[in-house]
């Protein structure tokens, strides 16, 4: 069977002055139903303009999207004429903005802007869906929903506003969920309750979930696999387990340990050197090199392919010379990082 969704060596570009920024540079990845995949990477890697791509919501121009493929259920969503792609987004594929105040509509109250996914999707009248608008908003707990449908945005808290979009996203109940940064600018408790309700709203629907972050942390609990991008690609991809345990490429292997870790004291974090790079210049070779602590000659010229990791060490130094399963990495010394923790 196919996968719920399934992206392919996917390029997106920006042109300006005559120069091509390439956001996203042949990115893959697949989405099983009832699966929560975890987009991690830091701010410039490509995950929102890859969303903004799978939705089909970019502008275009500046954006172009160079190649690739997009498949919902087996069906090829890039080149679809609008009027039918315009079916797939936010029945099938339903997207969470990571600024919900500039995402809500300020003039407008949230049961109408609500009520009108179902009035334009589902030809639901007016009354229809001010009724189902109170359910969503009930549904994802924000409190008196039945008076707080005539609120305005600016009304609600930074949490409760996330809540009014994820009621939003949930309203024609899509198969996949995209959630591009939904804890940004919350406190920490807040940031708790958002995923802790992502998570069982996923579990009710059996939606598949893509969770867009740069915070290690917001995952850890939640995901089932991660794939880390860099550069506008996948450099790693592995269970959360597993990639937690044993990072197998050196940029996933920097970001743990410039985490903050209340089980360790005395250590001081090692940040990562340098900068990501510019994506209108990427580095010939492996797009990391110029950061990594593990580089060699063959890194500034061959680029590296994502494969199996082999022989990687668990916790407990035990090895393995099988590959890990679902465990894959895009550096040339995999196992080396992987085995030398």
């Amino acid at each position: 069977m196919s996968p719920l969704l399934e992206v392919e060596d996917l390029h997106v570009e920006f042109r300006a002055r005559g120069s091509a920024v390439k956001a996203v540079n042949g990115l893959s990845y697949t989405l099983e139903e009832g699966e929560t995949l975890a987009i991690l990477g830091e701010s410039g890697s490509g995950k929102s303009v890859a969303a903004q791509a799978v939705m089909g919501i970019l502008d275009m121009p500046p954006a172009r999207i160079a190649g690739g493929s997009v498949r919902f259920r087996g069906t090829e969503l890039l080149g679809l004429p609008e009027k039918k792609r315009r079916t797939y987004r936010g029945a099938k594929i339903a997207m969470i903005f990571q600024d919900a105040l500039s995402s809500l509509n300020p003039v407008h109250r949230v049961g109408d802007q609500i009520a009108e996914m179902l009035i334009v999707h589902r030809g639901a009248s007016r009354r229809e869906a001010r009724a189902r608008s109170v359910e969503l908003m009930d549904r994802v707990r924000i409190p008196s929903a039945a008076e707080r449908v005539n609120d305005f945005p600016h009304q609600f808290s930074g949490g409760m506003r996330q809540r009014v979009m994820i009621a939003m996203a949930l309203a024609l109940e899509p198969d996949v969920l995209i959630a591009d940064e939904p804890t940004t600018a919350l406190d920490i408790t807040v940031q708790a309750q958002i995923m802790k309700l992502l998570a069982e709203l996923q579990a009710e629907m059996a939606m598949g979930l893509i969770l867009i972050t740069h915070d290690l942390g917001v995952v850890a609990d939640v995901a089932d696999r991660i794939a880390l991008m860099y550069a506008g690609r996948v450099v790693e991809e592995a269970a959360v387990e597993d990639l937690y345990a044993r990072p197998a490429h050196p940029y996933a292997e920097g970001l743990l340990l410039s985490v903050p870790r209340i089980d360790v004291r005395g250590r001081e974090l090692t940040p990562i050197k340098g900068a990501p790079p510019n994506l209108a210049a990427i580095p010939a070779g492996c797009p990391f090199h110029p950061r990594c602590p593990r580089a060699r000659d063959r890194c500034s010229t061959e680029v590296p392919e994502l494969r199996a990791v082999e022989g990687a060490s668990d916790r407990s130094g035990a090895r393995s010379e099988a590959p890990s399963t679902g465990h894959r990495s895009a550096c040339h010394y995999a196992e080396e990082v992987s085995g030398g923790r």
